[in-house]
């Protein structure tokens, strides 16, 4: 059998790109017959992606980097528009003709000598513009979707919601039905993207989805099977193909020396506690607070009397992009006396290695922003959430997560950041309370969905099962656009 190469288009962001380079180092695990070129867009902030994309790539070699160049024209500063959705999309579509280029000297190249052939191409959902150079080289194209199989729904909804509406939602309309969600969604909850900027990048996406030859979900059958199920008898859309959860569960990132040090910090704090006795407080790479906020929560933790692990990080100075930093004095933002009033009992850090720290026997709840990947990542360690959704689809995750599955305990469901609400300390204390309470309903879900996540990816398992079909339906596609 002619060897196969797949091509992956991931974008430069960690919730998307740890996701999709673990995806591609299963595939190879399962068929020695496939090799994966994986085609880097340069991050447009600062970033150490491009350490960990060359570790993994190091350490497989039928994995390749080709690092797309620049565009010549200058790519939108990371000013010009107040919603990063729309912005990032852009950002990506500037990079479409080098990577025109890069796929036709890769398949020109495999016909020369006619040991290998292109067999599909994976585009990221951010990268939907990439489909035209599958079509374009007759080459079949699949979606990979970071998120959830409710979050696809809502994107396929979209087309249909601005044919009939066209005009962006508002928090006053009728909650929204959409195939693949259980509940009725209210507005409130949908992605912010819809009301950032953003709405018409999100539907010019969502009307590519639909074009490709297949959709990989980061998701397991045994977690959404309303929503999984609920694209069986739809000819309109292409297979689904449930293949999650996929996490990088080894933490294999490489780390700076200061990271490294940072992460040695903090397990050794969480070796000296009792087992699930602390809680983690961590927003994402994006997450972070200003100082009125970080208060707050510093008052809601001291006062609940739990043992935490706090991922502090601070707002970036105005006008100076996107990503937040390290906090480097807390003193300066912590309530006066609350370093000497914790000791012992709390440790504050910047970064974190979050999946290492969940799958710490001392953590006992998770304050999370409801990140997908961090959601599956709980789940995968057992450990109940506290909702407190900042950006992105995380305000429908936390809804999805609390009303329809009972896998998470509301704390915000609604929160936005940038917003200016501030959530009070006895908010806070209450939710944190409430979710270090160990004979919680909520706990124990989460204790069995953590089984199910397991059991998924195995040998037998759902998702498992579901990366066969793939493998065997992209080694079978002769040349041929969808």
């Amino acid at each position: 059998m002619k060897n196969v190469e797949i091509v992956f288009i991931p974008v430069p962001g960690s919730g998307h790109l740890v996701s999709t380079l673990q995806f591609a180092k299963n595939l190879i695990d399962r068929n020695n017959t496939i090799s994966i070129t994986i085609l880097s867009i340069p991050s447009p902030f600062p970033s150490s992606l491009s350490s960990y994309t060359n570790s993994l790539v190091a350490s497989e070699p039928r994995i390749r980097l080709i690092d797309v160049p620049q565009p010549p024209a200058k790519p939108p500063s990371i000013e010009s528009f107040k919603s990063p959705a729309k912005r990032f999309s852009l950002y990506i579509e500037t990079h479409l003709p080098n990577i025109r280029n890069i796929i036709t000297e890769i398949v020109s190249s495999h016909a020369k000598s006619d040991s290998v052939r292109v067999a599909g191409i994976v585009v990221d959902f951010f990268c939907a513009s990439m489909i035209d150079v599958a079509k374009e080289l007759h080459l079949p194209s699949y979606l990979f979707m970071t998120s959830n199989t409710g979050y696809l729904s809502f994107m396929l909804h979209l087309p249909a919601y601005h044919e009939q509406n066209g005009e962006v939602p508002k928090d006053s309309d009728p909650e929204w039905l959409i195939k693949g969600i259980e509940i009725p969604v209210p507005p409130r909850v949908l992605p912010v993207a819809l009301t950032d900027g953003s709405y018409s990048a999100y539907v010019k996406l969502a009307s590519r989805f639909r074009e490709t030859k297949g959709i990989i979900v980061n998701t397991f059958l045994e977690l959404e099977t309303h929503a999984i199920n609920s694209f069986s008898d739809d000819d309109q859309t292409p297979p689904l193909y449930p293949v999650g959860p996929v996490i990088d569960v080894d933490d294999g990132q490489a780390h700076s020396n200061l990271e490294q040090a940072q992460r040695d910090r903090i397990i050794k704090w969480l070796d000296d506690q009792p087992q699930s006795s602390v809680v983690f407080l961590c927003f994402g790479s994006m997450g972070s607070f200003e100082a009125e906020q970080v208060k707050e929560i510093a008052a809601g933790l001291e006062h609940s009397g739990q043992r935490f692990l706090w991922a502090l990080r601070m707002p970036p100075p105005k006008d100076k992009g996107m990503m937040p930093s390290d906090c480097s004095n807390p003193e300066e933002v912590l309530p006066d006396g609350f370093l000497e009033r914790t000791q012992g009992k709390g440790l504050i850090c910047g970064w974190a290695p979050q999946v290492e720290v969940l799958g710490h026997e001392a953590i006992g709840g998770f304050v999370s922003h409801c990140g997908w990947n961090s959601i599956l990542e709980s789940l995968w360690h057992g450990v109940p959430i506290v909702t407190w959704p900042m950006y992105a689809e995380q305000q429908l995750n936390a809804f999805r997560m609390v009303k329809e599955s009972g896998l998470a305990m509301e704390m915000r469901l609604d929160y936005k950041k940038g917003s200016g609400e501030v959530v009070g300390a006895d908010e806070i204390e209450r939710a944190v309370v409430a979710v270090m309470d160990m004979d919680s309903e909520v706990r124990k879900k989460v204790k069995e969905m953590g089984e199910m996540t397991r059991k998924a990816v195995k040998d037998g398992g759902s998702s498992f099962a579901s990366v066969g079909r793939f493998i065997e339906d992209v080694i079978g596609n002769n040349c041929g656009p969808n």
